[in-house]
């Protein structure tokens, strides 16, 4: 069973690292935005998760800027968020815009913010930065006979027989949930392509998991 998880992506900017658990966080949780209370606060991120994120941030801190690297935040974030996001006084987002540095004495005190276009660069002052700009499976090790999608996250199931990855599936039976192109072998949790990235989701995958396993075993 494969439940390697993933590897989430770091932020190249000059500064982060040496701070990072002191003002600098990659993802956020409930007591991470309740401490936010009355601060200045930032996040790095255009997909649905840096979304959620903001307006559940927003709900304690005296301001939210949302730092994106594209053009808008409707190339890659639902619609639904993106109206709830500009709707909000507290919200403010900055397109074609990237954190270049972050500097503090001990804890984060600035950021330096830099317009992707012109690359005219602006330093803020800043007490917490959320991150949220994906995360890699690291799957490479796994060879040729794993069938992965575009991003490196393994097929399972359904989407083995259907689809861009129909290929990957030779045996005249269908394929167990969860079962990757390699029979006997199933991918559970982030690893896995579509797969929902929470803890909760990954537990469960990984009980289904080893119920096929004894499926799949009477099978041989």
């Amino acid at each position: 069973m494969l439940a390697t998880g993933v590897s989430y992506r770091r932020l190249e900017a000059a500064g982060i690292d040496a701070l990072a658990g002191r003002g600098v966080h990659y993802g956020s949780n409930a007591g991470q935005a309740a401490a936010c209370a009355g601060d200045e606060v930032y996040v790095v991120g255009a997909a649905n998760s840096a979304g959620q994120a903001v307006l559940n941030l927003a709900r304690h801190a005296r301001r939210v800027t949302l730092v994106v690297r594209g053009e808008s935040l409707e190339a890659s974030m639902s619609q639904y968020l993106v109206e709830r996001i500009r709707a909000d006084e507290r919200i403010r987002v900055l397109c074609r815009t990237e954190v270049v540095a972050a500097d503090g004495d001990g804890h984060l005190e600035r950021l330096t913010l830099s317009d992707r276009h012109t690359g005219a660069t602006t330093e803020v002052a800043a007490d917490w930065l959320f991150v949220y700009i994906g995360a890699s499976p690291r799957t490479d090790w796994l060879g040729g006979d794993v069938v992965r999608d575009d991003h490196g996250f393994v097929v399972t199931g359904h989407d083995l027989v259907t689809g861009p990855r129909a290929h990957g599936w030779t045996l005249t039976r269908p394929p167990f949930a969860l079962e990757t192109s390699l029979p006997g072998v199933f991918a559970a949790g982030d690893v896995r392509s579509d797969s929902m990235k929470r803890v909760a989701s990954a537990v469960g995958e990984g009980s289904m998991s080893v119920y096929f396993v004894h499926r799949y075993l009477a099978t041989i």
